[in-house]
This record gives structure tokens, C-alpha cells and sequence, in this order.
């Protein structure tokens, strides 16, 4: 059985704060698309999450942290940061790949 993929409420509200640019900056029906595919690609993360790679941070976490890339084009605009616990796939983060580097300090 596959474990769960639970999204951090920081995570969530990342989510919901790109969706809210992409509908204001791009269209609604982009951000539609976006997101739903983004969706799909969590669910993914369920069937062998480690097949990812480690997060260019992930060395200054206590715990293992990798990413999943996602963009609606050929070039991914954003990444989701994982870790993969014993009972689910935990979303950390949603992020922009032009913001900077995450810290323990953002989670």
C-alpha cells in the first residue's frame, strides 16, 4: 500500500498563493491547469518518493529533504520539498525555483 501525501499547511497556503499569481499574472484557465497538474504530480509522490532527487538544501536538514519539479511548460517553475516519513510523503514546501534556498527557519 501506498503511504499518503500530506501537504504541510504552509504548504497549502503556498499552493493557494501561486494559484492566486497565476490566475492575476498569467489566466485562470492557466492556473487551472498548473495546479491540477501539480496535483497530480503530488500523487505521484506515493509510489516511490525517494526516486527523487535530494534538495540542493538538504544538507543542512536533520532529516532527508528532496524535491519534485513541476512547471507547465518544457522548464519546471516550481518545486514541492519532501521528506519521506515511515507513514505518508510529507509536502514541507511549495516553491518558486527563483526563490533562494530554504532554511529549518521556513518550515
Amino acid at each position: 500500500m501506498n503511504p499518503p501525501v500530506i501537504l504541510s499547511p504552509k504548504a497549502e497556503q503556498q499552493l493557494e498563493d501561486a494559484i492566486a499569481w497565476w490566475s492575476k499574472n498569467r489566466s485562470s484557465l492557466q492556473a487551472e491547469r498548473w495546479y491540477a497538474g501539480f496535483v497530480r504530480s503530488f500523487k505521484s509522490l506515493a509510489q516511490s518518493p525517494d526516486r527523487y532527487q535530494h534538495a540542493a538544501e538538504n544538507a543542512e536538514f536533520p532529516f532527508e529533504v528532496r524535491e519534485l519539479r513541476y512547471g507547465l511548460g518544457k522548464r519546471p517553475t516550481h518545486r514541492a520539498l519532501f521528506t519521506i516519513r515511515p507513514d505518508m510523503v510529507y509536502v514541507l514546501l511549495i516553491r518558486h525555483l527563483a526563490q533562494r534556498d530554504v532554511s529549518l527557519d521556513d518550515l
